[in-house]
């Protein structure tokens, strides 16, 4: 009976609050009709050229923003930096140092700067034309994703094309026209195979380091004590002397040389 009870009152609760929705809707649809809202309408001119609605442009400009985060994850080098940087954090056994803030930030400066040329492509032969109504927006477009088509296709292994390929059923691939559907994920996929390679160099100096602080620990029969906690100290003076930082950063960038 309370069961219920308690049913029916979230039902009469609903319909409340669904009623509610429907009134306040009726009553603003005169106000939005007087204020004149642009409508989500597309035109096109004498000449053949779309015209999109000021609604349009800013309901596409903030789908491109919500989607940016992601397009700069799938089509940049940040994913085979953020990983290479998280492998060595765990080689160096530091835990939570240096802390995801500081390596996100490393991998979006050093994103940048391996993209630098491709953006400015994009900027001088798609955006500066664009933006002096020299190119339509379809055209800007493709020109735009040229040179990142072009990078992306460098430093993906032919392999995961073929692989991608197949899985789309595509017999016939040419590198100059792969479809974007099948370009992303080969894309990712030599990335993270790429930053795997990476970390797994990184990681063999640090685990003979270990080793030999276990050998020697254990030589010495001090097994209570963690082998962790005496070689991290080595570990951090052998990375710091040997410029590691430096090291890594210009390895990462120049696996990206086309």
């Amino acid at each position: 009976m309370l069961d219920s009870g308690a049913g029916s009152g979230r039902g009469l609760k609903l319909r409340i609050k669904v009623l509610l929705s429907l009134i306040l809707m009726a009553s603003a649809a005169p106000l939005l009709a007087q204020q004149g809202l642009p409508a989500v309408s597309v035109t096109t001119d004498a000449s053949g050229v779309s015209e999109y609605s000021l609604t349009l442009q800013i309901l596409v400009l903030m789908t491109v923003l919500t989607l940016l985060p992601s397009l700069l994850i799938m089509m940049t080098s940040f994913v085979r930096i953020i990983i290479v940087m998280s492998l060595l954090r765990q080689a160096l056994g530091t835990g939570q140092t240096p802390p995801n803030t500081v390596l996100v930030g490393i991998s979006l400066f050093l994103t940048l700067f391996v993209m630098s040329p491709v953006f400015e492509s994009v900027y001088n032969d798609a955006m500066v034309p664009y933006l002096n109504e020299e190119l339509s927006a379809e055209s800007a477009i493709e020109i735009a994703s040229a040179p990142v088509r072009q990078f992306m296709t460098a430093q993906t292994r032919e392999t995961d094309l073929s692989a991608f390929a197949s899985i789309a059923e595509i017999d016939e691939l040419n590198e100059d026209e792969v479809p974007i559907n099948v370009l992303i994920p080969a894309f990712m996929t030599s990335e993270l195979k790429t930053a795997f390679t990476i970390g797994f160099l990184i990681y063999i100096p640090f685990v003979i380091i270990d080793l030999v602080v276990a050998s020697i620990l254990m030589s010495m029969g001090m097994m209570m004590l963690s082998p962790m906690m005496i070689s991290m100290p080595f570990k951090l003076m052998f990375f710091v002397l040997a410029d590691g930082w430096t090291l890594i950063m210009q390895s990462l960038t120049a696996s990206f040389s086309i």
